[in-house]
């Protein structure tokens, strides 16, 4: 890993593909302009161009390659398709630029496998977006299970009831499918698939379905998973894109043997339920920690960029790099060959 960080100056990003979700990267750089900057942004579409050019005032590029051949960015950001992310984060690491993929961070496990190795081999930094991590909801649950509160851990729900018409797919080629999107599991409930690890340690097996019960992509729209632990808990993962008539919930309930959390909302912005057998100053907090949203991405990406700026400036190490992003996509990998399979996979996964 390269020991060069950033001084002296403001850490310079550059963002390639300026759809829906770049508008939560603009904001969190304009959080903190005075920390970093956007120095270029790339897209194949000319009008996406426009827009990011004039939002942002960055330089505009119609491909990776253009950007590369020119930019001054430290970071290159990829908010592409999914399907896309392996082979352009190759290609900015072998440029010897930092990399900031988007979830998930790949759609098949060897391609995870090559950023991160490429990423090693070249010497720069691979992050990977996991920016529910730091909302203030879960960051509470996450210092209670830190200090043990629940005990041992018997059961964990997540559910993801949230809906995605037919023209949110029809709006681009690459939604829907497998090679660029992946489906509900993938896409949609990536991060929630992300807290299973994150809060509540390794899996050791999963047994999943999913069915394309409505919408024409290729796809699974809805999909169901039943999972241990190593710890020996057990639980579910309930995901669906088909909820009438809009988002209902993205939640997380954990059962322990000394205490009862649920974090539910629509996006696991609002603490339901906050029991424990002991007390502690940090529960006069619970309710302070909710907060309206009408986003499921939640308020996490500004949160996400201050520690990703202050590694590359060297006063901090990465919370979510290649290797944590390939926690949550080895979990995933294991859900869709268990549902394509019809049988129960254990992990880690073999390769």
């Amino acid at each position: 890993m390269s020991d060069k960080s950033v001084s002296g100056r403001k850490v310079r990003f550059a963002l390639v593909g300026c759809g829906r979700i770049a508008a939560n990267h603009f904001g969190a750089i304009e959080k903190h302009a005075d920390r970093c900057e956007l120095v270029d942004v790339c897209d194949i579409s000319p009008e996406a161009v426009k827009a990011a050019t004039e939002r942002t005032k960055a330089k505009g590029h119609a491909s990776l390659s253009s950007l590369l051949d020119s930019t001054t960015a430290d970071c290159v950001i990829l908010t592409t398709p999914s399907g896309l992310h392996p082979s352009q984060a190759i290609q900015v690491a072998r440029s010897g630029r930092h990399v900031m993929t988007e979830k998930p961070m790949a759609t098949r496990w060897k391609d995870g496998l090559a950023m991160v190795e490429a990423c090693d081999a070249t010497g720069v930094r691979l992050f990977v977006v996991k920016q529910n991590r730091r909302n203030a909801t879960l960051q509470l649950v996450k210092r209670a299970l830190e200090r043990k509160r629940f005990g041992r851990i018997y059961s964990v729900a997540i559910n993801v009831f949230w809906t995605r018409p037919q023209d949110y797919y029809d709006s681009a080629k690459w939604r829907g499918t497998w090679e660029f999107d992946g489906g509900a599991f993938m896409n949609q409930a990536s991060h929630y698939i992300d807290l299973l690890d994150w809060l509540i340690g390794p899996v050791e097996s999963v047994m999943a379905y999913t069915g394309t019960l409505a919408r024409h992509i290729d796809v699974e729209d809805t999909g169901v998973a039943a999972l241990r632990w190593r710890s020996g808990a057990v639980g579910t993962l309930n995901v669906t894109m088909l909820t009438y008539p809009k988002n209902l919930e993205g939640s997380v309930t954990i059962l322990g043997e000394k205490g009862t959390v649920r974090i539910g909302g629509v996006a696991v912005n609002e603490i339901q339920n906050w029991e424990f057998a002991d007390t502690q100053p940090e529960d006069e907090t619970v309710k302070q920690a909710n907060y309206e949203t009408t986003s499921v991405y939640g308020f996490g990406h500004p949160l996400y960029y201050d520690n990703v700026i202050k590694t590359l400036r060297g006063e901090a190490e990465a919370e979510t790099d290649g290797r944590e992003g390939l926690k949550s996509l080895e979990l995933l990998i294991a859900l869709y060959l268990s549902a394509r399979d019809g049988r129960k996979v254990a992990l880690p996964l073999e390769y």
